[in-house]
């Protein structure tokens, strides 16, 4: 994908697509995100999720749903500061330490004992992909409530989603949902 390409399918600053397109193209062809439905619907959510690649880390606040993250077993935060520590990162937003020690072992990092290297696009464009992959996103590409809900856990920014998802549907080829 070039970076021409990759503002089509997911409207950003040129200097940030063309940063981030070889890495997304590595990541996409890495984890089999090829069929035109499944790029569009990807880089939709990963565009909303990270505000068109704008944030690779959870803006913190925190808000009363980030201080929520602390102490929560389901994510694996298990010691004071993990609901910081493994806020959301890269274009997933991907949440906790259990997370991050899963994408970390699956990928050849340890993102567990550095949360921070999430940040980096090659390694954050490859836990997008791997995401998608692990948590089978790419069976719900026809379904935009569906893969939001995968994603967000609810319909968060549903409608952005929509938008994103069009656009980047027409960028392919495709006509909208």
């Amino acid at each position: 994908m070039t970076p021409g390409e990759l503002i089509l399918a997911c409207p950003m600053p040129f200097d940030r697509a063309a940063l981030w397109a070889p890495f997304l193209t590595g990541a996409m062809l890495e984890f089999g995100i090829t069929e035109p439905d499944d790029c569009a619907m990807f880089l939709a959510q990963i565009g909303h999720e990270s505000g068109s690649l704008r944030y690779v880390r959870e803006i913190w606040g925190p808000t009363v749903a980030q201080r929520g993250y602390e102490g929560r077993a389901d994510l694996g935060n298990t010691q004071p500061g993990d609901g910081f520590r493994y806020r959301g990162g890269g274009p997933p937003q991907l949440t906790g330490r259990a997370n991050y020690r899963e994408a970390g072992q699956a990928l050849g990092f340890d993102l567990e004992s550095e949360p921070d290297l999430i940040e980096l696009p090659h390694i954050s464009a490859r836990v997008a992909g791997w995401f998608w992959r692990s948590r089978g996103m790419s069976r719900l590409s026809g379904d935009l409530e569906a893969a939001t809900r995968r994603i967000n856990g609810g319909t968060n920014g549903l409608a952005d989603r929509g938008r994103r998802l069009t656009v980047a549907r027409m960028a392919f080829g495709l006509p909208p949902l």
